[in-house]
């Protein structure tokens, strides 16, 4: 088994806000994250698919092919918008980075199989800050 990856970025807002909870309860548990006039990060995704190279190609993905179909669908709907306002797949969800790279999986894992049939989506890494990342796996 073969696991291959490509990274994209993208710059994008959000708010981590819980209307449920007091003000005060949101800036104990989210800090500065849930600034009124909220806040941007510049995101790196990696996206690793995994699979056996093809006897024609050498290729587990075309990751040119790959390239086009994350940024087609994931990157041009998100880069320097706002998650919580803007994004229509993340609509009535929690704009976490956890909850964002599960929508990314969503999106990807069958967009990646219709590609590359002897491939198959592994994970989703979702860089928030150099030093804040979530790992998905499915």
């Amino acid at each position: 088994m073969i696991y291959i990856s490509r990274v994209e970025h993208f710059n994008a807002a959000h708010k981590l806000y819980n209307a449920n909870w007091s003000e005060e309860k949101n800036v104990e548990v989210f800090g500065p994250c849930c600034n009124h006039n909220w806040h941007g990060h510049n995101f790196d995704l990696i996206v690793t698919v995994k699979g056996e190279p093809a006897t024609d190609s050498g290729f587990v993905i075309d990751l040119k092919k790959l390239s086009v179909l994350i940024r087609k669908e994931v990157i041009d709907k998100v880069d320097h918008k706002n998650l919580n306002l803007d994004v229509d797949f993340m609509t009535d969800k929690f704009a976490s980075t956890e909850i964002l790279a599960m929508e990314f999986w969503k999106i990807l894992a069958p967009a990646i199989k219709e590609l590359a049939p002897n491939a198959a989506l592994h994970s989703i890494k979702l860089y928030e800050t150099p030093r804040n990342f979530v790992e998905y796996f499915g």
